[in-house]
């Protein structure tokens, strides 16, 4: 999506106030309001760092690597619900990680690539979008979120997600200096949909992600425990010319709702 020029001279003075002095006025760095400057209006909350919600729906995810345990927000309700509906069915199971990239994100759900007995292999409708969820900066692309991929910009404008496609982001590590500079970058390259406040950019300081996809993608869980096992995942051999496919299957045995 290409930006109007009144749109690309605020995004220059944004970019100028913010980093052209080794710190941030203080009035962004105490601001709440976000910044958008592509897509969609997204919320403008305090992000709430690390999850602590105790009655959130939590899913287990049983795979050939290790077992991953994930939380499900409830203030992005489409999205938990859609979740534990394919989770419930048995959908998940006998799904693939499917695309795996190093230092950003591992990928699983698509339809195509269940690994199931072809005699009882079920026929499930997919051929709906969800509505985009986008609670930022509340939930940002920190690593260990689970996220809904989606199609593309210019044929997904509203940024539905797709129904049963989902991805859990692990990124970069960053320092304070890293992370203003690859926002200035990418703000003046038109390549983020937010500039992000304080919190936000604390956060990727901590924990590392994925920035450049917030404000574009709904974040609608994130993993309790096994990263370790979403290590493991993200580090292994893929088909670069095959869409990034891991070289040996990894697959999601059984998903369950555990909580």
């Amino acid at each position: 999506m290409t930006l109007n020029m009144n749109m690309k001279m605020v995004m220059a003075s944004i970019a100028l106030a913010l980093f052209g002095q080794q710190s941030y006025a203080q009035d962004y760095m105490n601001a709440k309001e976000v910044t958008v400057l592509k897509g969609i209006a997204v919320e403008g909350v305090d992000t709430a760092g690390v999850h602590q919600d105790p009655t959130c729906p939590e899913v287990l995810l049983e795979t050939t690597m290790g077992n991953i345990r994930i939380a499900l927000y409830n203030d992005t309700p489409l999205h938990r619900d859609n979740f534990l509906k394919w989770v419930k069915c048995g959908y998940y199971n006998g799904c693939i990680f499917h695309r795996v990239i190093k230092n950003f994100m591992v990928q699983a759900g698509d339809p195509a690539t269940r690994k199931v007995d072809p005699l009882k292999k079920e026929v499930f409708d997919t051929a709906y979008a969800v509505p985009a969820e986008i609670r930022y900066p509340k939930y940002y692309h920190k690593r260990g979120q689970l996220c809904a991929a989606r199609e593309g910009d210019e044929e997904n404008p509203k940024f539905a997600s797709a129904p049963c496609d989902f991805y859990i982001t692990w990124g970069r590590n960053f320092s304070r200096r890293q992370i203003e500079y690859l926002i200035e970058k990418e703000a003046r390259e038109e390549k983020t949909y937010v500039l992000p406040n304080k919190q936000v950019i604390d956060g990727y300081v901590k924990y590392g992600g994925v920035p450049h996809l917030d404000g574009g993608y709904t974040v609608f869980g994130e993993v309790l425990e096994g990263m370790d096992v979403v290590d493991k995942i993200q580090n292994v051999a893929t088909d670069k010319g095959n869409n990034d496919r891991p070289l040996e299957d990894i697959i999601i045995l059984k998903a369950s709702v555990v909580r």
